[in-house]
């Protein structure tokens, strides 16, 4: 009788001891990948920064130091300190330019504030067509600034225009509108007010249909009429909107130009001269770059306090 003999079973293997990782690339530290994304990120931002250094930046810096020079095309600069600034106070234009752009900034803080905001109220309370409406308010804007004072400016020809003729049809006094000195800022300002206030209107209105409307339940509850309701909920919870609209309605209001420009030549009797078409007259007319800077200088100090004021108000805390 034959013996089976069992089979042999081996020993377990030992667990394989890991030996030495392979020599190959190690994962980037936090450090690393952090400075890698910045890296990148500056990459795309390149072309955007020299643009802006070209086109911006180095024009302004231009500017500063020929506000110290004499400056004339084909001829080199000669250093002459603040002599241009000196000249440019002197000029009789000076006074009535800066007179001019701050009560056309006054006139259309009263004007190009109030009327946005009645309108943005008004489309609010819409309940059919808002979107047609919208269109209708905002399609000023879409229209070429030069060609929107070329309509005005034929709008308010004292002869033909349409803004007589419709006086005359009502048996109301016609008016000398652009060409009287007492009339004609009043008038731009109507212009710019027309021309800008598409946007301003959409963004008083998507604050509006942000406010919840328990807050108005409540306040109707309350016996509030329709004036309560805007004095105690709407203007307390626009704000913030109101206050940075103003502001910016100031930094683009005391650069207007397109409107003197185009539709009054800053008359009649220097009426409308303002500061950016100053710098425009003595530039291209008087041939004296100095002096345009040297206003330009004065303007981008006032301009760059509101606009300290605004960042400082926008900021927000990380």
């Amino acid at each position: 009788m034959k013996t089976v003999q069992a089979p042999h079973r081996s020993a377990a293997a030992p667990p394989a001891t890991p030996g030495p990782r392979p020599a190959g690339r190690r994962s980037a530290s936090p450090l690393a990948r952090r400075l890698s994304h910045q890296v990148r990120a500056y990459g795309f931002l390149i072309g955007g920064l020299i643009c802006f250094a070209l086109f911006s930046w180095y024009p302004a810096i231009r500017a500063v130091i020929i506000a110290f020079q004499e400056y004339t095309p084909g001829s080199a600069p000669e250093w002459v300190g603040t002599e241009n600034f000196t000249q440019v106070f002197q000029d009789p234009e000076f006074g009535a330019a800066w007179r001019n752009t701050l009560t056309f900034t006054l006139i259309a803080l009263l004007i190009g504030f109030a009327v946005p905001f009645v309108m943005a109220l008004v489309l609010n309370e819409l309940r059919h067509a808002q979107s047609f409406f919208r269109v209708v308010v905002y399609l000023p804007v879409m229209i070429p600034p030069v060609v929107s004072a070329l309509l005005w400016k034929w709008f308010y020809d004292p002869g033909a225009g349409l803004a007589n003729e419709a006086l005359r049809f009502l048996h109301l006094p016609t008016s000398n509108w652009t060409n009287g000195a007492d009339t004609a800022l009043l008038s731009l300002v109507i212009v710019a007010t027309w021309a800008n206030m598409g946007g301003t209107v959409l963004i008083y209105l998507a604050a509006l249909q942000g406010i919840p409307g328990e807050l108005y339940e409540a306040a109707e509850l309350d016996g509030a009429n329709i004036f309560q309701r805007v004095r105690h909920v709407t203007i307390p919870q626009t704000r913030f909107i109101i206050l940075m609209l103003m502001l910016l309605q100031i930094i683009a209001t005391m650069q207007v130009f397109t409107e003197p420009f185009v539709i009054t030549g800053g008359g009649p009797e220097n009426s409308t001269v303002t500061i950016l078409y100053l710098i425009y007259k003595y530039a291209f007319l008087y041939n004296d770059f100095g002096g345009a800077c040297a206003l330009s200088v004065m303007l981008l100090i006032v301009l760059s306090l509101f606009s300290a004021l605004y960042l400082r108000l926008t900021r927000t805390d990380d």
